[in-house]
């Protein structure tokens, strides 16, 4: 398991991505809809983990209702693992609540999420390799 990338939550993605290229110099690729998701995401291109900005596509987005709750910054941080049913079958078995159903991410890998509730407060992603 490594971690894959760490998502940043904003209502403007490119008013964080221009701020991080002056401040990092991270470029980030245009972002792209994410309709089964509702959102819009960017990654930004980082050695080793990779850095994801993401916005509400939708007034309904849980990205839309995550930043009026919390506001803009951490989202989520994401773990690969090989085998995202084996992974499953071990982290329920020890309590650990999965919000919803395994889904494909933004590029084209099997993702789900972990409740922060079961995660010590932070949302976690994990997506297979």
């Amino acid at each position: 398991m490594r971690i894959n990338h760490i998502s940043i939550a904003a209502r403007d993605i490119q008013k964080f991505a221009e701020l991080y290229e002056v401040l990092f110099g991270i470029k980030f690729k245009p972002a792209t809809l994410l309709e089964g998701q509702k959102v819009y995401l960017s990654f930004g291109e980082t050695e080793g983990t990779g850095l994801e900005l993401i916005s509400p596509a939708t007034d309904d987005s849980p990205v839309s209702k995550f930043l009026d709750k919390r506001g803009e910054g951490l989202h989520h941080v994401c773990f690969e693992v090989e085998n995202l049913e084996q992974s499953l079958q071990s982290l329920k078995s020890k309590g650990v609540e999965i919000i919803g159903e395994p889904s494909e991410g933004g590029t084209g890998k099997k993702i789900v999420f972990l409740h922060p509730r079961s995660t010590g407060g932070v949302l976690i992603e994990l997506k297979e390799s």
